[in-house]
């Protein structure tokens, strides 16, 4: 039996979304930029993309600009949102220490060059708010927060974050990473006032090779890439046509199934998360098995196991499972999200990431725990 449980780093494309691409590939392989039918027609079916990508949270298409994935659109939001600097003026950047690397490495590329500030987390994740309203002041110009962390599948309270920023600083722009986040939490872009959100196709069971930037209407975000008019000139070059049909179509399935596909992640979350604390002694759940975290990842810890090890023991079990962020898997410095929540060392280099998606099913628990416990227990006797 192949179980597939790695879904935060890719998931496997849905038949509707596949049949799209195949029919753009064939048919409508036009040039959107074209003036020609072929081009026109293209053109309309990516209108049609951006509307769909849109309802989902609740935006104007003409709010929504398609990228090449999330690290492009965190990049674009990031640094658009920073390009007009004057570094003599004093001013600071925040974020959190448990951002995703396309986010975390933005800012530590301006540092030496402003004032950035990185704040802590419990050992839940959750932002220490006390240190945020102390961070913030009259010379905040951006705060960027992972709104569900990709590791431990923390849900940050947003809204409660946006009121904080803008009380202390109302120009602060406030740029959000949801692309964990995105089909997994409702978003209203009408209930919450932030500047930029990213968003990825291949989370959500569409292609890869595609995001989206959320811009909230009235804000000016300077181009980091110089072209053509695609885009509005934002993101110029040719557009990957198949791949924003299929991100279409991919919003569209999920935003028609929320609840439903939702509820099942959550419930899966839970049942394999209960199991493992049954079945294994030594163990430590990071993500929170109720609906306040993330329905579709589950972060746990064994003592006394290499989670690269346990990795690949389970991959010959034909069970695919993460140690944690694929964009970090192979660096070789310590977990930067599981030394923020102070997890013990002993648990620290054991952890493992499960993340569910649509294909996976409750059939699946039982093989899946059985075979890790057994795994596991291997291990420990030859670490002994």
């Amino acid at each position: 039996m192949e179980v597939y449980l790695d879904n935060s780093a890719t998931t496997k494309i849905k038949p509707e979304v596949l049949d799209e691409l195949i029919d753009v590939y064939v048919n409508d392989y036009g040039n959107p930029s074209s003036l020609h039918r072929k081009g026109l027609e293209i053109e309309k079916k990516i209108n049609v993309a951006r509307k769909l990508t849109a309802k989902v949270i609740n935006a104007k298409p003409e709010e929504i600009f398609f990228t090449s994935g999330g690290t492009e659109s965190n990049n674009i939001a990031l640094i658009g949102h920073l390009s007009s600097i004057n570094y003599e003026d004093k001013k600071n950047i925040v974020t959190t220490k448990i951002e995703h690397p396309s986010v975390y490495n933005v800012f530590r590329h301006f540092e030496g060059k402003i004032d950035v500030r990185y704040l802590d987390t419990d050992e839940n994740g959750y932002i220490d708010k006390s240190q945020l309203i102390n961070q913030i002041d009259d010379n905040t110009l951006l705060i960027s927060i992972i709104y569900v962390n990709n590791e431990i599948g923390t849900v940050q309270d947003l809204e409660d974050i946006i009121k904080i920023v803008k009380k202390k600083n109302n120009k602060t722009k406030i740029h959000i990473d949801a692309i964990q986040a995105f089909g997994k939490i409702r978003i209203d872009v009408n209930k919450i006032d932030v500047d930029t959100i990213s968003f990825s196709s291949h989370k959500i069971h569409g292609p890869k090779g595609v995001g989206g930037l959320y811009i909230k209407q009235g804000n000016k975000i300077n181009s980091i890439i110089f072209g053509g008019h695609q885009e509005k000139g934002l993101r110029p070059g040719t557009e990957n046509t198949p791949g924003i049909v299929g991100f279409g179509k991919a919003s569209e399935l999920l935003y028609n199934n929320f609840k439903e596909e939702n509820d099942k992640l959550y419930e899966l979350k839970k049942q394999y998360g209960n199991r493992l604390l049954e079945e294994i002694d030594d163990i430590k759940i990071n993500s929170d098995l109720t609906n306040l975290g993330a329905p579709h990842i589950l972060s746990v810890s064994f003592k006394n196991v290499k989670g690269e090890v346990l990795v690949h023991y389970l991959e010959q079990k034909e069970i695919y499972v993460s140690t944690g962020a694929a964009c970090s898997s192979k660096a070789k410095n310590d977990n930067r999200v599981l030394n923020a929540i102070n997890l013990e060392r002993d648990y620290i280099n054991g952890t493992i990431r499960m993340s569910f998606g649509y294909f996976n099913n409750f059939e699946e628990i039982e093989y899946v725990v059985k075979n890790i416990k057994e795994c596991v227990n291997e291990i420990r006797d030859i670490m002994k």
